[in-house]
């Protein structure tokens, strides 16, 4: 493993312990010429996931595209950046365990949808907005009334 710092490829690891309920090992390692210590994630690849575009395409599954649009959505809130980056593991994760290696688009921007609603309502309709593509006015107010009758239950 090299040392980000100074580049040296002679680490040791200080502390190895579980993290992301059992998914990863997360190592503390220490350069052995700088003393620089870093921590390291290994995780199982079990293959990629593959995401069906609407167009018909098939692509890899970029975590960084799913993240990047909930950030954006989520920005300026009290949206902690861990939370994020637990949801979008979590989504690729409950395609995973359902062991599929293809979903569409929208599964994967219903299941973001769905995290959204949950965490932040601002940043669920921002996310919305663009996902489910309004084309009017009406279909925002929709949008907002369906969320509000669903939080006063």
């Amino acid at each position: 493993m090299l040392c980000p710092l100074c580049g040296e490829g002679e680490t040791k690891v200080v502390e190895t312990r579980l993290a992301e309920d059992g998914k990863a090992l997360r190592r503390r390692r220490e350069c052995l010429r700088c003393r620089h210590r870093f921590t390291t994630y290994e995780r199982i690849h079990g293959g990629p996931l593959v995401v069906r575009k609407k167009d018909g395409r098939r692509e890899p599954f970029q975590p960084d595209k799913l993240r990047r649009g909930i950030t954006t959505a989520c920005e300026k809130r009290q949206v902690p950046t861990d939370a994020i980056e637990k949801a979008v593991r979590n989504i690729e994760e409950f395609f995973l365990a359902q062991g599929r290696r293809e979903v569409s688009s929208r599964e994967i921007g219903e299941k973001a949808l769905e995290w959204l609603r949950q965490t932040d309502d601002i940043a669920f309709i921002r996310f919305a907005s663009v996902y489910l593509d309004f084309e009017d006015l009406n279909r925002f107010r929709q949008e907002i009334d369906e969320l509000m009758k669903s939080k006063s239950r």
